[in-house]
């Protein structure tokens, strides 16, 4: 979710679309909530009182330093799980549903351009049995640039956790499939935000980065504003995904 323009669609839309799919739990990727990079206390509570459940987080998690001592007490906004063990906060929370279940959420960065403390391949396993404990529902938020270190991790989880959902790269992917085993995936669950735009930013400034290398301030675009995720159906009882489907509602 992608600034000013992904909070106000969130707000227009979210109790809708909750009602109308049936969604027994939402989570949203929040790093961008913040004119587009980071995310403040302030817009975190914003957001879990428009509907969401839990928000997961990325390579901007700390943009925005007065996050962190909100991170250490926060037990629905996590940050990756193989940052710095020095950082504040987790990266695995455990959320009640609204069927009377629970969901486990764990948060984690891939390696490509984003150069986390530790693979995620190092901590996963250990995550996943913790969170396993609390619940047979897990959903992993990998949070990477590459598409390869997103599938290669969906197959090395298939049948331990629900899902696998990818973020990052702000462009919905048309690869959302339930692998053998009954674990969910899509490599890139899209942007809810303007979609005029470079991925979230206006495109001038962008442009002009990418044209002269030198520092630009990036804005935040405003038009073509949409909501996009992924809904994912399971068992309960075992965490067994049955399917994945994307979800895109244009706003404005």
């Amino acid at each position: 979710m992608v600034g000013a323009p992904g909070r106000r669609a969130l707000e227009a839309e979210l109790g809708r679309l909750r009602a109308e799919l049936a969604v027994d739990v939402c989570v949203v990727n929040g790093e961008n909530a913040a004119d587009g990079i980071g995310i403040t206390p302030r817009l975190a509570d914003k957001l879990l009182g428009l509907g969401v459940d839990a928000i997961t987080l990325g390579n901007h998690a700390f943009r925005r330093m007065e996050i962190g001592p909100y991170l250490e007490a926060s037990d629905r906004v996590i940050r990756p799980a193989n940052a710095s063990r020095a950082t504040p906060g987790r990266g695995l929370a455990v959320i009640p549903t609204k069927d009377g279940a629970s969901l486990a959420v764990i948060n984690v960065l891939g390696s490509l351009f984003l150069h986390p403390a530790t693979s995620m391949f190092e901590v996963i396993d250990e995550l996943v049995d913790e969170a396993r404990r609390a619940t047979p529902v897990v959903l992993v938020d990998v949070h990477a640039e590459a598409t390869s270190e997103k599938v290669a991790l969906a197959h090395w989880l298939d049948g331990r956790v629900t899902a696998v959902v990818g973020t990052h790269t702000h462009v919905q992917t048309s690869d959302a499939r339930v692998f053998p085993k009954g674990t969910a995936y899509i490599t890139d669950a899209g942007m809810t935000g303007p979609h005029d735009s470079v991925i979230g930013v206006q495109p001038d400034l962008a442009i002009r980065r990418m044209r002269t290398g030198l520092p630009v301030r990036f804005e935040t675009a405003q038009g073509d504003v949409r909501v996009e995720g992924a809904l994912i159906e399971c068992d309960s009882s075992t965490g067994k995904a049955s399917s994945i489907e994307p979800v895109r509602v244009l706003v404005d």
